[in-house]
């Protein structure tokens, strides 16, 4: 097929693997986005690093929606090896259509305090392993010829510093980089790449451990509370299904407004008296 039949023809790469990759999936935004996409019809490829009474609830929350899901443990401090757990997946499961890269870790140190082993383990998996994992999924998505989608999943600081976080944000930095030029190489083939950029969620990550936010809790934000993790897995369930078929190289911001404000700032206001202008 030629190349210009192949983009005349790119509305019809409609039809990829009903089966979706969830990386970090035993907590938090991947576990919220695993059942989101079951109930959308998608068998699940679930990857976790060490919870594994949270991976066994993932799991049993995904086969409660009547679909299949395959388990894999991966350390993507280790990225090469970690990404072989995505492989597994897709052949335990038959194949691929969405893969999110979800899995993370965050740092808490300023920079002159961060030696380079530290830095290094933090872009291994933050930026390394979505590398070698969208490579793993987007070749099996080319080869089949049907489209696939690609969402990463990001962070406010993608765009904006924060301080003590500074390995993070320039993995997620890099992983918005990444995704845009995903977008352009994989397009061809109908496999679109976009990112979620979460905001403060109520996640283990945030030291929340997947509470319930509490409203007019965050005086510094223009939506005055942490959000829910299923408030960013619908908008990651939008990227992963056909009505964003036209949509590729974005980052969807998902964070109650908070980026308005400037993040290191918002968070650091201790009343609202700002709404008053």
């Amino acid at each position: 097929m030629a190349d210009d039949d192949r983009v005349a023809g790119a509305g019809a790469f409609d039809d990829y693997d009903r089966v979706a990759v969830v990386t970090g999936a035993d907590s938090g935004i991947g576990r919220a986005t695993a059942v989101r996409l079951a109930r959308e019809g998608f068998d699940i490829g679930i990857t976790y690093h060490s919870d594994e009474e949270g991976v066994a609830r993932t799991a049993r929350e995904v086969r409660d929606q009547g679909r299949r899901a395959a388990v894999r443990r991966h350390d993507l401090a280790d990225p090469e090896l970690g990404s072989q757990a995505v492989a597994d997946l897709v052949e335990e499961l038959g194949g691929v259509g969405v893969l999110v890269n979800n899995a993370g870790t965050g740092s808490d140190a300023h920079l002159l305090d961060t030696g380079y082993e530290r830095w290094r383990e933090v872009l291994a998996v933050d930026l390394d392993a979505p590398f070698l994992c969208a490579r793993v999924a987007a070749a099996h998505m080319r080869d089949a010829g049907r489209g696939g989608r690609i969402v990463n999943v990001t962070s406010v600081h993608e765009e904006y510093p924060r301080v003590t976080a500074g390995p993070y944000c320039v993995a997620k930095g890099g992983l918005r980089m990444l995704t845009r030029v995903l977008a352009l190489e994989l397009g061809l083939y109908g496999i679109t790449a976009n990112a979620v950029a979460p905001g403060e969620i109520a996640t283990p990550m945030t030291g929340q451990h997947e509470e319930e936010p509490r409203l007019d809790s965050r005086a510094g934000y223009p939506l005055a509370r942490p959000g829910h993790a299923f408030e960013v897995a619908e908008a990651v369930a939008f990227l992963a299904g056909p009505g964003s078929s036209y949509v590729t190289g974005a980052s969807l911001f998902v964070d109650g407004g908070l980026s308005l404000m400037g993040p290191q700032a918002a968070g650091a206001l201790e009343d609202a008296t700002w709404r008053a202008g």
